[in-house]
C-alpha cells in the first residue's frame, strides 16, 4: 500500500482476498501509514504490517525474504510516484524492493488526480512499464476523485482489483476455449414503465464468466438486467428480453454453433412475456386487470437441437422449487428434453441472491451433489465438468 487517498481501498481488497482463501502479507511506504493505520491491515490479515527493511520482523534481508514467500505483488493504490520508480529501477524503500526482486508477477492499481495520469511523464512511466512486461496496470478508470474532479485516474474497484489478481494467479488450463455464459434475469415489458421477471441476481453466471476469464478462456458473457460490475477479461452484451438475449446467444455461438466450445446458461429467462407491449403507460382504473401472457421460445432447447455434435458443450441450470428426489427427477428430464449435457439443479430459497449455493449436477454419468460453497467456487466445480466433457470429445 502506498500513500494515497485511495489507501482506504486497500483494506477493502485485502479483506476480499482473506475471504477466498489467499494468504495475505500487509506491506506499506511510510506515507501510506498517513491515511490507513497498520493496525488495520494487520487485523484483516493477521499479519504483521513490514513498513521498513530496517524494522522489519523477517528475519535477513526483508525484501529478499518477501519476494521469496509470496505468488503476486498487488501494489494498492499505487502513486504516480510509484509508478516513476518502478519504470526506473528505483528501490529505496522497501515496497519497490520488493517488486523488484519479486519471483512472481507485479500488479499494480494506479490512483491518482486526472492531470497526474495525463501528464506526459506518468504516460512515459506506464509505457516503460509496458514495454518491460514486469508490472501489469488494472485501473485507473473514469470517475469521481478525492478533489471533487472528474476523470481518468480513479483507482478501479476493489472487486475488479482481486479478479485480475486471481485471473494472474490461476491456472491456464481453459486457454484457447471459447467460453459463452448467460446470466442473470429477463424483463419482459408490459409498458414502458412495467415488466415481468424474476429474481435473479447473476451472481452465479457472473462468477462463471470470471473464473473462465481467469482460466485463460475468451468468455462472452451475455447479460440480463443485473446490476453487477463486468468480471474481469470478459466481452460483455446487456440484454433485457428473451428475445434479445436469443439474438445475443446466436450471434455469440454462430448461426452453426462453430464460435463456441461450450455454452453455460445460467440465465433465468422468463418463460412468459406479454402478448402485447403498451406503447404508453396503462391507467389505473376497474379493480382488475387482464394480462395475456404467450409463451417465450426455449433459449437452450433450439441450441440442443440444432447442436449437430457434442460441441459446443451445454450445461443449464434448473432452479425449483422442489428438493431433492424431485428436484433431481426434474433435472433429469430437462437434460433429455433439452439436449443438453449437464444440468445445475438447486433450491430457489438456498440460491436466489445469495453468494452461495448448494446444487446437484446431473449428466449422463450420473447424479453429483454438492456441499454449499460461495458461488465462486462453485464456478471453478462447473468449469471443471465441462473441461472433462471437452477432453472427451
Amino acid at each position: 500500500m502506498t500513500g494515497s487517498i485511495a489507501a482506504y481501498k486497500a483494506a477493502i481488497v485485502a479483506r476480499l482476498l482473506v475471504k477466498s482463501g489467499a494468504r495475505v502479507q500487509p506491506v506499506m511506504t511510510m506515507s501510506a501509514g498517513r491515511f490507513v493505520g497498520a493496525a488495520t491491515l494487520a487485523g484483516i490479515t493477521g499479519k504483521p504490517v513490514e513498513v521498513d527493511m530496517w524494522s522489519s520482523t523477517s528475519p535477513g534481508e526483508a525484501h529478499i525474504v518477501l519476494a521469496d514467500n509470496v505468488d503476486l505483488v498487488a501494489i494498492v493504490p499505487a502513486t504516480a510516484d510509484i509508478l516513476a520508480r518502478l519504470a526506473s529501477g528505483r528501490a529505496n524503500d522497501l515496497v519497490t524492493a520488493l517488486a523488484l526482486c519479486a519471483r512472481g508477477p507485479v500488479l499494480a492499481a494506479p490512483a491518482m488526480h486526472p492531470r497526474m495520469w495525463e501528464h506526459p511523464a506518468t504516460q512515459r512511466n506506464v509505457s516503460d512499464l509496458a514495454s518491460q512486461k514486469r508490472v501489469a496496470l488494472v485501473g485507473p478508470v473514469m470517475g469521481d476523485v478525492a478533489s471533487g474532479d472528474f476523470g481518468m485516474g480513479r483507482m478501479a474497484d476493489p472487486t475488479q482489483i482481486v479478479a485480475a489478481i486471481a485471473s494472474m494467479l490461476s491456472p491456464r488450463d481453459l486457454a484457447g476455449l471459447r467460453i459463452v455464459v448467460s446470466a442473470g434475469p429477463t424483463h419482459e415489458d408490459i409498458d414502458p414503465v412495467r415488466f415481468v421477471g424474476n429474481r435473479s441476481s447473476g451472481k452465479m453466471g457472473f462468477a462463471i464468466a470470471e473464473r473462465a476469464a481467469a482460466r485463460g478462456a475468451a468468455v462472452t458473457l451475455v447479460s440480463g438486467p443485473v446490476a453487477l460490475p463486468t468480471p474481469h477479461g470478459a466481452q460483455r452484451i446487456d440484454v433485457r428480453s428473451a428475445a434479445s438475449m436469443q439474438a445475443a446467444l446466436w450471434h455469440a455461438l454462430g448461426r452453426d454453433l462453430s464460435r463456441a466450445d461450450a455454452l453455460i446458461m445460467a440465465a433465468a429467462v422468463a418463460d412468459y412475456r406479454p402478448r402485447e407491449i403498451h406503447q404508453d403507460k396503462i391507467k389505473k382504473s376497474d379493480e382488475r386487470i387482464a394480462l395475456e401472457l404467450t409463451k417465450n421460445p426455449d433459449l437452450l432447447a433450439e441450441i440442443g437441437a440444432a447442436r449437430p455434435t457434442k460441441r459446443p458443450v451445454l450445461v443449464g441450470f434448473a432452479l425449483e422449487t422442489q428438493r431433492g428426489e424431485a428436484l433431481v427427477a426434474y433435472a433429469r428430464r430437462k437434460l433429455d428434453e433439452k439436449g443438453v449435457d449437464l444440468v445445475v439443479a438447486n433450491a430457489a430459497s438456498e440460491a436466489l441472491g445469495s453468494d452461495d449455493i448448494e446444487a446437484t449436477i446431473v449428466g449422463a454419468g450420473g447424479v453429483e451433489p454438492i456441499a454449499r460453497m460461495p458461488k465462486v467456487s462453485f464456478a471453478d466445480v462447473v468449469l471443471d465438468r465441462v473441461l472433462a466433457l471437452l477432453g472427451a470429445t
